[in-house]
C-alpha cells in the first residue's frame, strides 16, 4: 500500500470515524430500516404519508396495487418502526413514524436532482 499524501488530516477523520461507528447491532438496524425503505412499492407508500396521514384505501389509490400487498407492506413498515398507525373509527389510518423518516426521504429525493461533481478516483 502506497504512504498517505494527507496522512495527518487522515488519522484525524479515521479517529473520528471510529469513535461514531454504531455497533454491530445499530448497523444492522439502520441496514434493516434502509432495506425496508428502498423496495419500491414500500417507498412509494412512505412517499404518499409524506403528505399526511392515510388509511389503507386512500393508500392503495395512491400507490396502485391490491388492498392486500399494500397491507403486507405497512405491516412491513410497521414492523420496522418507519411508519405507525392508529384506529380511527373503523379505519387504521398511517403515518410516519417521525420527522426524520420525512427528513430522509426529502434528502433523498434532492439528491436526485443534485448535479454535483463526483472527482475521479
Amino acid at each position: 500500500m502506497s504512504e498517505c499524501q494527507r496522512e495527518k488530516e487522515h488519522a484525524c477523520a479515521l479517529e473520528r470515524a471510529i469513535a461514531c461507528m454504531p455497533t454491530e447491532e445499530g448497523i444492522e438496524a439502520m441496514s434493516g430500516a434502509f432495506k425496508a425503505m428502498s423496495e419500491p412499492s414500500r417507498l412509494k407508500i412512505l412517499l404518499a404519508l409524506t403528505q399526511g396521514e392515510l388509511c389503507v384505501y386512500h393508500l392503495v389509490q395512491a400507490v396502485g396495487g391490491t388492498q392486500s400487498a399494500v397491507s403486507h407492506q405497512l405491516r412491513i413498515l410497521r414492523e420496522g418502526k418507519i411508519i405507525r398507525a392508529r384506529r380511527d373509527g373503523q379505519n387504521v389510518v398511517y403515518s410516519l413514524a417521525d420527522g426524520h423518516v420525512a427528513q430522509l426521504l426529502q434528502t433523498a429525493y434532492e439528491h436526485l436532482s443534485c448535479k454535483g461533481g463526483e472527482e475521479d478516483a
